[in-house]
């Protein structure tokens, strides 16, 4: 946020130009963020045309709604969710958000495991899984979001989502086995 502080003392006084609508605030905003806004809607989302779309939206719906900030916590904070949410009406709108009623399998606790892979690669394994397992696995494993916000978020049962994420994780394991070029064993 250096070059977006050296204009504005805090990211609240960002937000504040921001309300009044500063065309030098968006352009700095964007320029900070967009990047990480675009990581996100790539998790969600696997085709990067879309992902675009979706990312340049969600600023759209930042500045329209930046009034709506609160000054409680972080600003970005506040953006990021909201990219969140947009990504998930997205999924919804285009009826690839299929979160299953399945049976809840035990959830195993290896996510401390290191593991030696670029972001990108972990991105394209990310992208490969199944939208509904995608989904859950990024509200939890990546945004940090717990299984009763998940449920609230999506609509459904506690139950689902941590299936959803177990199966997730099981995909990831396999995929990471079958990848010699990590040499990582379950």
């Amino acid at each position: 946020m250096a070059k977006i502080l050296s204009l504005f003392e805090t990211e609240y006084d960002l937000a504040k130009a921001l309300i009044k609508g500063d065309p030098s605030a968006q352009r700095l905003f964007y320029e900070k963020f967009s990047g990480k806004f675009l990581a996100i809607c790539c998790r969600y989302i696997n085709d990067r045309m879309a992902a675009e779309d979706l990312m340049v939206e969600s600023m759209m719906k930042i500045f329209d709604k930046v009034s709506q900030f609160g000054f409680k916590g972080s600003f970005e904070g506040w953006a990021k969710r909201l990219v969140v949410n947009e990504a998930l009406m997205y999924l919804r709108s285009q009826k690839m958000l299929e979160v299953g009623l399945d049976d809840v399998g035990e959830l195993q606790n290896s996510y401390s495991q290191n593991l030696d892979f670029e972001s990108e690669e972990l991105l394209k394994l990310i992208q490969s899984l199944p939208n509904g397992y995608r989904t859950v696995f990024n509200l939890y494993a990546i945004e940090g979001y717990n299984h009763q916000e998940i449920s609230e978020m999506l609509g459904i049962s506690e139950g689902p989502s941590k299936s959803q994420l177990s199966r997730a994780r099981v995909i990831l394991q396999d995929q990471l086995t079958k990848n010699e070029r990590y040499g990582y064993i379950v």
